[in-house]
């Protein structure tokens, strides 16, 4: 349950480090069976697509529901986290993105820290997301597409919201709402198609193909996009993102809500042995979120 020392390298050098079918066919489909009840809930934890009735992703889901809590807290996740990032993790974001058959859209180019630092305070990207495949990611279905080792640029400051113009049509989010541009296919800061070129140039591009029950686990700086799902094969895949208890946010003016960035700052327990029996039932776990 812990990174071999050629991992953490290989995560170092690349900003990403995938292992394959950590978790079983079975496990991954009591995790996606939670999907449908998530599915039909009204809620501003639910994101839509451009449609207005796709979804698009959930958020803060591990806080009421009881098999992504302990998802959140396998080993599998936890000690590999705490080995990248250099001490004790706590649980910064949890949100399953969807990639729907036929309609799934497309995330832009971009680096998650960059939204964290100027959204959120967080003072350094002292933390690591934890992608758990819930279905096969394959080139049909709207892989993520990744530019190897461009982490080591750092955040890039993209300062100016390229569709600002965008904020007086009818369907633009209100400011009470403006979190929204950080999840919807209009990303805040996303990296101009020169800048992107520059980079794969300098790192080249690639794209990650996996089974269902791999673990990705990828650095906040790293350039990362995916394409539209025009295959009828959905995907849908858990993010994790762990940051380090030395790295909590500072104080910012226009807080997101909480279900986006949790202000729950407590050490991840990780699961013991007897509650690790658990997670291969349909329970998962015995303990509530």
């Amino acid at each position: 349950m812990h990174l071999t020392e050629q991992e953490l390298l290989i995560y170092e050098n690349q900003g990403f480090l995938l292992l394959p079918e950590c978790f079983s066919r079975a496990e991954v489909e009591i995790m996606k069976a939670e999907l449908s009840t998530l599915s039909v809930e009204t809620s501003p934890q639910k994101i839509l697509e451009k449609d207005g009735k796709t979804v698009r992703s959930f958020h803060g889901s591990h806080t009421k529901n009881n098999v992504f809590n302990c998802l959140t807290r396998h080993p599998l996740l936890v000690y590999p986290a705490m080995q990248i990032v250099g001490s004790k993790v706590y649980i910064y974001q949890f949100k399953v993105n969807m990639k729907a058959a036929f309609s799934g859209d497309i995330w832009k180019w971009h680096q998650d820290y960059i939204y964290w630092y100027k959204e959120d305070g967080m003072p350094k990207p002292k933390v690591v997301n934890a992608m758990c495949l819930l279905d096969d990611m394959n080139e049909f279905n709207g892989p993520l597409f990744v530019i190897p080792s461009s982490h080591k640029e750092e955040m890039i400051d993209v300062t100016t919201y390229k569709n600002k113009v965008e904020t007086t049509n009818s369907n633009s989010p209100s400011d009470s709402n403006e979190w929204i541009s950080s999840f919807s296919a209009n990303l805040k800061y996303s990296l101009s198609q020169e800048l992107v070129t520059n980079l794969v140039s300098k790192y080249g591009i690639t794209f990650i193909k996996a089974a269902a029950g791999s673990v990705l686990f990828f650095d906040s700086n790293i350039v990362h996009a995916s394409s539209n799902n025009i295959s009828p094969f959905g995907r849908s895949a858990v993010i994790i993102t762990y940051n380090s208890i030395e790295n909590t946010p500072l104080p910012v003016q226009n807080p997101r809500p909480d279900f986006l960035v949790s202000q729950d700052y407590r050490p991840v327990t990780p699961l013991a042995p007897d509650e690790l029996s658990q997670f291969y039932s349909v329970k998962i776990c015995t303990s509530n979120p």
